[in-house]
């Protein structure tokens, strides 16, 4: 390890006092310095030319440090270990990355042929610390301090809290702290909190106005998923902010400025105010409950961080607010309208999407399908490409269904009750109720629905007539299956029927053109023309 020089101003207060005639032993105590050091640079500035001439005329700082570094030049700098890698240690600079991640990358990479890296993370964290010094500083490191009006700006974060007790769950859960901070005063609004859901964000944004009494121009949150969908921030890219909280701040109008991410320095202030609070009131309160660690915050804010003498403003954050701030700030909105959340959310295979730890449908054509979800009240609309797709009344229900969002052929299928299909088959005719009955009787342990569904299904395709033939005739049968009802209908077995019973009756008495077929509306030479075969190729909708 070299040995530290001394400094140049001490070397002119040791020409000084050798000027004056003080002895060896006197320049020692006065400076602190030890014999050996105090001959070895009286050497060198008396070689030099520097100990003689008058007391009012004593050379300059530079001229002084230009004699000792010609007498004594810094030792030649031993060669890194980390110097053969130095090209690749630049690049990863220039990416940003640490000593840390720079070290396990150069111990890793094989690539290309290179070697691996077989030194200490000290050597790499020394190189790196020399290259910073030689590169100097860049204008990106510099600090630009921007001046504050009074309710012009506030910044909000979230920060970890710990572990406290929840009394509604009875376990001991994750906290958080939510801080909203007036940037100008410095008075800030804590909530202890154990979630950060959409929800909790907006909630404790409203609480904070109210508190503080008023609306400010502008807030900068974090760059974090509650504010910000995607880190596009930059001059020449705009932010994309979730839309619950863009139409909160219409609501309540203010402007959202997320910071930029991976820069906490742009939002300095509430950072420093969340460290201030988990090292102070909040340090060591695991396990103890919120609610009684809120009182204490809250009275800790009141009596000790409002009155304290901030270290940067050099006032009281509360005298500050009073006098300044609190006049500045924008009236609370008298009408606020409900509290609109929204989701991203994809939609199921079985036509629904989830919302409020809730199912609401929307149309089956676009499952698979990105959609968004507007929550306000107790209404819920779905919206697909801007374009709005469903609309529900929440009344908390685990699922809600409109019926008209599932295939027109399949939708009836979620019905699961005898009474439904009882009441559906009672529609068609009494005949076809009688069927239905039959096929649920026929089995007491075998369920039977799905034949159910298929047969009263089957039979609302056709003319109430023939529906009525063809379940008196399956029923008759025997064979209640959904088969031999489909063979009667595609025969015409309940057609040849009615011919029958038409034969029967009696013949007209008038020259006319014969009544009409009873079942069919076909005349009845029509239909002794066409034969059996004939009627089993009509189609069975007419």
């Amino acid at each position: 390890m070299t040995r530290p020089r001394v400094e140049p101003d001490r070397l002119r207060e040791l020409i000084r006092l050798r000027r004056r005639g003080a002895s060896a032993r006197e320049v020692t105590r006065l400076l602190r310095m030890s014999p050996k050091t105090e001959r070895r640079y009286r050497a060198v500035l008396a070689r030099a030319g520097l100990l003689e001439g008058p007391l009012d005329a004593l050379p300059s700082l530079a001229e002084i440090k230009a004699a000792v570094q010609v007498a004594l030049p810094p030792p030649a700098r031993p060669l890194s270990s980390v110097e053969p890698w130095r090209e690749q240690v630049d690049a990863l600079m220039d990416k940003g990355l640490s000593a840390q991640a720079i070290y396990d990358r150069i111990r890793l990479n094989t690539k290309d042929g290179r070697r691996r890296f077989r030194g200490s993370y000290s050597a790499v964290n020394r190189f790196v610390r020399r290259v910073k010094r030689e590169r100097g500083v860049s204008p990106l490191d510099v600090v630009i301090p921007i001046p504050t009006t009074p309710a012009a700006e506030a910044q909000v974060d979230f920060g970890y809290a710990g572990r406290l007790y929840d009394p509604k769950t009875g376990v001991v859960r994750r906290a958080w702290i939510f801080v909203m901070l007036l940037v100008h005063s410095r008075v800030f609004y804590a909530r202890l909190v154990f979630d950060q859901t959409t929800e909790t964000w907006l909630d404790l944004h409203e609480r904070a106005f109210r508190a503080l009494g008023g609306r400010v121009t502008t807030v900068v949150p974090d760059n974090t998923r509650r504010a910000v969908l995607r880190a596009a921030f930059g001059i020449d890219g705009p932010t994309e902010l979730e839309r619950s909280y863009r139409e909160f701040a219409q609501q309540w109008d203010f402007k959202i400025d997320p910071a930029p991410p991976g820069a906490p320095k742009k939002r300095g202030k509430v950072e420093a105010t969340v460290r201030y609070l988990r090292r102070n009131p909040l340090k060591s309160r695991d396990g103890q409950p919120i609610d009684e660690v809120q009182a204490d915050l809250d009275l800790w804010t009141r009596e000790i961080a409002s009155v304290r003498i901030h270290g940067t403003t050099g006032r009281r954050p509360l005298d500050v607010f009073e006098q300044e701030e609190r006049p500045a700030l924008r009236p609370l909105p008298i009408v606020v309208g409900e509290r609109a959340i929204w989701k991203r959310a994809k939609v199921h295979p079985d036509a629904h999407v989830t919302c409020r730890k809730r199912l609401f449908s929307v149309p089956w054509q676009l499952i698979q399908e990105q959609v968004w979800i507007r929550a306000c009240g107790r209404n819920v609309e779905v919206f697909h490409l801007d374009q709005s797709v469903a609309h529900h009344v929440d009344r908390g229900l685990r699922r809600t269904t409109l019926d008209e969002h599932l295939p027109e052929d399949r939708r009836l299928l979620r019905q699961r009750s005898r009474s439904f299909w009882e009441r559906r088959a009672s529609q068609v005719g009494p005949e076809t109720l009688a069927l239905v009955q039959a096929v649920f009787d026929q089995d007491q342990v075998l369920s039977h629905l799905r034949q159910v569904q298929a047969v009263v299904k089957h039979l609302e395709q056709f003319p109430v007539r023939r529906a009525e033939a063809a379940s008196r005739l399956v029923r008759e049968g025997g064979d209640l299956s959904y088969r031999a009802l489909k063979t009667t209908l595609s025969q015409g077995l309940d057609l040849r029927e009615a011919l029958s019973t038409s034969a029967h009756s009696a013949p007209p008495t008038s020259l006319e053109e014969p009544p009409c077929c009873p079942t069919c509306g076909t005349s009845s030479s029509m239909v002794a023309s066409e034969g059996p075969r004939r009627l089993a190729l009509r189609p069975t909708g007419s």
